[in-house]
């Protein structure tokens, strides 16, 4: 017997934004069975994509940027799917309930989903303006970086977070001279242990990368086009390319200037609603709460996007759905793939599991006994199997955890 297909009617959702997280709500609102009319604005000319591989693959140039496409452009080809590119929102009108854009239209909505996700963040020092000073956000950010490597060029990277180490990787692998400069005394010291920072700073040196650390900046040199990084003490690195990864910030401003609640990102509950019932918000640049993890955050995850862009578009077509997952993340540096589960902030101890030399091995992270963050390096079971026992705050012998010939699943 058919079960009869349940067919959400609305007038007009709006979304502002056009990320992986914009992508996944229109797919959601498919999904649903929403046959009202979907509106996305998004800035850029491409349609919504991965940002992942912009530092990976498609840097390295094995990517064609359709590849990076969340959905192929035929999609977004459905009735009443607008999708309107290179447009900017300017103001949510929320007595009207419309969305006004740079090219004077409005947009009205029953619904509106605000995704406008993040923007790197800009390093305000003299000669910051010089041309060959990049940053890596978009398509064209990395479009443009790549049209720079002709040859052998001496590349300075600012920031020795995820982004910043796997640019490094690749334009390594590129036959460039790589140099990183960070501020830290060691690397992605926000989120690994000494340890992890320690095999990743070692994995570089062997492949030619220069780091150099606990060093700060304090400007750049170049009669209108970059030739060296100005170091504090005094010390000028030589350098043809400068690719600067020292973070995001959330893109608020639209939601702020709405009336909205606004801490480090847009604030919203559980199923992704503002304070505004006719608003939700979705992504990077949202200020949620975790159930699981008993606190409140931003994260910067494709995870966290789709997940939220899952539970938004539900609560939109009459479901009542919570977001309350554990977080995880990804990184790809050269052959090596990092992938975490949880938040490690905050520990107190971590257990090694595997061996560091044979590059396959797990950090685990306890905090008052609990295991509350697993890193694993080519190690995805581990990763895999680590999720339900951070969810469950599982609280396991540290002989056991450090015994790799027994599975994390048959700890619970």
């Amino acid at each position: 017997m058919l079960t009869a297909r349940r067919i959400v009617r609305m007038n007009n959702v709006v979304i502002v934004g056009a990320g992986h997280a914009a992508g996944q709500v229109v797919a959601s609102l498919r999904q649903n069975n929403f046959n009202g009319r979907i509106t996305l604005l998004g800035e850029e000319s491409w349609y919504p994509y991965q940002r992942p591989p912009l530092s990976k693959r498609y840097l390295a140039g094995d990517m064609q940027a359709e590849r990076l496409y969340f959905k192929p452009q035929v999609f977004y080809d459905q009735p009443n799917i607008d999708v309107r590119l290179n447009t900017r929102a300017m103001a949510i009108e929320r007595a009207t309930r419309s969305v006004h854009t740079d090219d004077g239209h409005a947009f009205s909505y029953d619904y509106l989903v605000i995704a406008t996700g993040s923007r790197p963040r800009q390093l305000a020092l003299p000669g910051a303006d010089l041309h060959g000073i990049y940053y890596l956000r978009s398509i064209d950010d990395v479009d443009r970086i790549r049209a720079e490597i002709k040859g052998n060029r001496r590349v300075v990277i600012v920031g020795a977070g995820y982004i910043g180490l796997e640019v490094a990787a690749v334009l390594a692998q590129l036959d460039q001279q790589v140099t990183v400069v960070e501020s830290a005394d060691r690397v992605m010291s926000r989120v690994v242990s000494p340890e992890l920072s320690k095999f990743y700073q070692d994995v570089h040196a062997e492949n030619g990368v220069q780091l150099k650390l606990s060093a700060a900046i304090s400007g750049f040199d170049g009669d209108n086009r970059i030739a060296s990084v100005i170091l504090a003490d005094g010390e000028k690195i030589p350098a043809d390319i400068v690719v600067i990864g020292i973070g995001i910030v959330p893109n608020t401003e639209l939601a702020t200037d709405a009336g909205l609640d606004v801490t480090n990102g847009v604030v919203v509950d559980d199923h992704c609603r503002t304070g505004d019932p006719h608003i939700y918000a979705v992504g990077d640049c949202t200020w949620h709460p975790n159930r699981l993890l008993g606190i409140e955050l931003r994260l910067e995850s494709v995870h966290n996007a789709l997940e939220q862009a899952k539970t938004a578009a539900g609560n939109i077509c009459g479901e009542d759905l919570s977001y309350a997952q554990v977080p995880w993340f990804w990184s790809d540096q050269f052959d090596l793939k990092l992938q975490i589960a949880g938040l490690s902030q905050g520990y107190d101890e971590v257990v090694i599991r595997g061996r560091m030399d044979e590059r396959s091995f797990a950090c685990l992270y306890l905090r008052n006994g609990q295991l509350i963050a697993v890193d694993a390096v080519n190690s995805p079971k581990d990763f895999v199997q680590s999720k339900p026992l951070i969810a469950s705050r599982a609280k396991i012998d540290h002989a056991l955890l450090s015994n790799s010939d027994i599975a994390l699943k048959d700890m619970a």
